[in-house]
């Protein structure tokens, strides 16, 4: 998806636009704001200051990811630029951001994949690149139509805010079940499938971070623009903003909630002793990552209360209660041992 030719240079245009794009922006406003307003409140939340923003120890906040430090000084850069806009933006966008929140969740993709249409076309659903994409989303013809969106001499669907977002949804969730990683999925949005694929092949890797020189100038400095305009919205980073296995490795120290269907799906006891993991994934088959996530404080609580409370799947936890003195005897030989 190729940015608007006007968007390339400035996201909200150069200094002789402005006028048209916000006597643009009240006008659709007012045709879309009494449908737009009853779903879901957008979070009004300001973005912090550099000092926070980039603090290394912002990855112990539950609600805030760590900035990549490859990306610091594009982010900073961008926010400078951009940040004011960025922020009136909040206030005028609400509803469609509103929508796009609804839609993404909908279909189980994260609701910050909304800032992928700030920066693909600044919201206007007349945007239209050089290269022939129109619309919030900027489709192309041909994808826009392989994705259901009517493209005729009469009708073009991808000017539709909600069937192009229901359309873009569905384009991102095929994205991701190819690359299992939300910044690749930015670049291949932005450049094609293709462009990534060569990029993973020429680089033998598949972090963003070290492939991205391999991608289009373009594709590279569109996945942080993303994270720059998610981090001006949201405050912080999240889910979206990290590769494959940042978001793997840091989970746990995110600490982010479980789901409803996580909690309904397992259960808790209280362990008193010195339990060690490698008992617990021994005799109840645990997935490791799967431990991390439902008991990320197990090790450091273990060590220095001797109690926590243990959550497990409903049948990992009967196999743990009738084998927990085995648990413990097999613990207690490890520490013994020094492991």
């Amino acid at each position: 998806m190729m940015l608007p030719a006007l968007l390339k240079t400035n996201l909200f245009f150069s200094e002789s636009r402005l006028s048209p794009f916000w006597s643009s922006v009240r006008g659709l406003l007012a045709s879309s704001i009494v449908l737009f307003l009853s779903l879901s409140s957008f979070s009004q939340t300001g973005p912090r200051g550099f000092s926070t923003l980039f603090d290394t120890t912002s990855w112990k906040n539950p609600s805030g990811v760590k900035l990549n430090p490859q990306a610091i000084s594009f982010v900073e850069s961008y926010m400078s630029r951009y940040g004011n806009g960025l922020q009136k933006m909040k206030d005028w966008g609400l509803p469609y951001f509103n929508m796009m929140d609804q839609v993404l969740s909908e279909s189980g993709l994260p609701g910050q994949l909304k800032y992928l249409a700030v920066i693909e076309s600044g919201l206007r659903s007349t945007a239209q690149s050089w290269a022939g994409a129109v619309g919030p989303w900027q489709f192309m013809p041909a994808t826009g139509r392989r994705y259901g969106l009517k493209i005729t001499p009469a009708l073009d669907e991808r000017m539709d805010y909600i069937k192009s977002t229901k359309a873009a949804t569905r384009y991102l969730k095929d994205l991701f079940t190819q690359f299992q990683d939300w910044l690749l999925v930015i670049a291949a949005y932005n450049g094609g499938e293709g462009a990534v694929e060569r990029a993973i092949q020429r680089s033998q890797s598949r972090d963003f971070w070290k492939l991205q020189y391999y991608l289009p100038a373009e594709s590279m400095n569109h996945v942080k623009k993303f994270i720059a305009t998610h981090y001006v919205f949201e405050g912080n980073g999240g889910v979206t903003t990290l590769t494959k296995q940042e978001r793997q490795t840091q989970q746990e120290k995110l600490q982010l909630p479980l789901t409803t269907e996580e909690l309904a799906q397992t259960t808790t006891t209280l362990l008193r002793g010195r339990y060690k993991k490698e008992a617990i994934l021994k005799y109840t088959e645990t997935d490791p990552q799967e431990f991390r996530r439902l008991n990320p404080s197990f090790d450091e609580a273990i060590s220095m209360k001797g109690e926590y409370t243990l959550r497990l799947s409903h049948a990992c936890m009967q196999v743990f209660i009738e084998k927990k003195e085995m648990i413990l005897e097999e613990s207690l030989q490890l520490l013994l041992k020094g492991k």
